[in-house]
């Protein structure tokens, strides 16, 4: 590892730099959770799931209860163990190295295809705003595929070099642009309260000369509305992503939890009103039908009403959501290949960290390169639902098992169950295991909907991926752990104590 000569902000024991105060965590949650899935995916939600009907608010309703008890569990962790790569150090000290290295190299994975996948869906919506606007050449030329690829790849390096060159950077970009992102998303919100179903029927008759269909009636049913919350909950990754800064926040103890409070506060707040407002202004029935026959997005519905600016507003609102990803993203995957190699069980070279900008520069590379492989892969496949079900997998697992390590914690290793600052200790059972519970019916739902589901091949089946990139990483995992005992290292003694911080 290279240390930054002479910084007194250095941490004493990695070369990681404490500059990230509360703001900076707050945006990294906050930008890595609200992407464009919301302007996707509680309308697309009724082409595979009809039978929720008009119960999507509800249903995400119910998805925020499993993400409101993980960012409780990650809350209290976060506050004991205040590190770089938290939820691996996490699970690692609560339950055992391999859990937490498996659980956290799938979602290393997961989101750094995931990363790969925003970057090249970037460009789409970029190509529909430059046609609401009427630049139609522009748009025939974003249509093109090495055009496409060429200017993901060239918005996701952008951001690789932003994580490299230090988080007072990364602070100064990723803070403005989360509040442009509110600011156009609430452009939704307004249209969509402003207008009603008597609005949208007579817009659709002028521009479509068709009425809007009868509503069925649709009683509420038990699984289609659990399997829907299933989906929505999808919407709730990424606020783990302030826990794995751990290593890099002023005031730990008090702000890494505080962060996660405001992070799934304020996204889950402008979720539900986002989709309120939606559906305030679109009937439900109407969504359902179009869905069965083709994509429908929020600006795409919403266009019916809005002025071509007012779309383009609402597409601006969904690209600069898409961009936001990018860096927090980058942030939270390179760190968890930091905190591997820091603790000797991932190649000790990853761990290295710039002497100037005191980042761990050869992570993050290592982490644009893999999202470079999803932008490719994408492109060539055609198709990008894989990573994204490999990366809602992932997550399940890694969310329950940050549940289960507020539970095990005390039994394990008591002294650092002592440094928990937020839940007493009935609560902490509490959130734990409740959380574990719902997050492991979640887990099964989602496993038995895709190996249900008719596919080419074995290998676009996620759950088949997920095993398999979990059986590459317990053949990492037992490599480098043979390394450590063969150096006489105390491997017990190493997993009951904290990495330097």
């Amino acid at each position: 590892m290279t240390n930054g000569p002479g910084s007194k902000e250095a941490s004493s024991g990695t070369g990681l730099a404490r500059n990230l105060g509360l703001m900076g965590l707050a945006a990294t949650g906050i930008c890595a959770m609200l992407g464009a899935a919301i302007n996707v995916m509680p309308f697309a939600l009724l082409r595979g799931i009809p039978e929720i009907g008009p119960y999507v608010l509800p249903a995400y309703a119910f998805a925020a209860l499993p993400a409101v008890l993980a960012a409780l569990a990650y809350g209290s962790l976060g506050s004991a163990m205040p590190r770089a790569g938290g939820s691996y150090v996490y699970a690692s000290r609560a339950l055992s190295p391999w859990w937490g290295f498996i659980a956290s190299f799938s979602q290393w994975f997961g989101l750094s295809i995931a990363i790969g996948v925003v970057s090249y869906l970037l460009v789409p919506f970029i190509r529909d705003m430059a046609g609401a606007l009427g630049y139609s050449a522009v748009a025939a030329a974003l249509e093109r595929g090495p055009v496409r690829v060429g200017i993901s790849i060239a918005f996701l390096w952008t951001f690789v070099l932003v994580n490299v060159r230090g988080l007072k950077l990364y602070e100064r970009t990723l803070v403005p642009m989360m509040f442009l992102m509110f600011a156009l998303g609430g452009v939704v919100i307004v249209s969509g309260f402003a207008f009603d179903h008597g609005d949208f029927a007579a817009a659709l008759m002028a521009s479509e000369g068709r009425p809007v269909p009868d509503a069925p009636a649709t009683p509420l049913q038990l699984v289609p509305f659990v399997t829907a919350a299933v989906v929505l909950f999808a919407t709730f990754i990424g606020f783990d992503s302030i826990a794995q800064a751990g290593g890099e926040a002023k005031n730990p103890g008090r702000n890494i939890p505080l962060a996660i409070g405001i992070a799934i506060a304020s996204v889950g707040g402008f979720y539900f009103l986002f989709t309120a407002a939606m559906y305030h202004a679109v009937p439900w029935q109407f969504v359902a039908e179009e869905a069965a026959v083709r994509d429908v997005t929020a600006p795409g519905l919403l266009g019916y009403l809005l002025p071509a600016a007012g779309t383009a507003a609402i597409l601006a609102g969904a690209a600069v959501a898409l961009i936001n990803d990018l860096p927090a993203m980058l942030l939270a995957v390179s760190r968890m290949m930091f905190a591997w190699a820091e603790d000797g069980i991932f190649p000790k070279g990853v761990a290295a960290v710039h002497g100037s900008f005191h980042t761990p520069w050869v992570a993050i590379l290592l982490s644009g390169t893999m999202a470079t492989v999803g932008i490719v892969g994408s492109h060539l496949a055609g198709d990008f639902f894989l990573g994204i079900d490999i990366l809602v997998t992932s997550m399940l697992v890694n969310f329950g098992l940050i549940c289960l390590s507020l539970v095990t914690l005390p039994r394990r290793n008591p002294d650092l169950a002592g440094e928990v600052k937020v839940l007493g200790r009935p609560a902490q059972v509490l959130v734990g295991g409740g959380g574990a519970a719902l997050l492991g019916l979640f887990l099964i739902l989602h496993i038995v909907k895709d190996l249900s589901t008719e596919t080419a091949a074995w290998y676009f089946h996620s759950t088949w991926v997920w095993l398999l990139v979990m059986g590459v990483a317990s053949l990492i995992y037992l490599r480098e752990m043979a390394r450590l005992r063969q150096r006489g290292v105390d491997t017990d003694r190493l997993f009951r104590t904290l990495p330097p911080g």
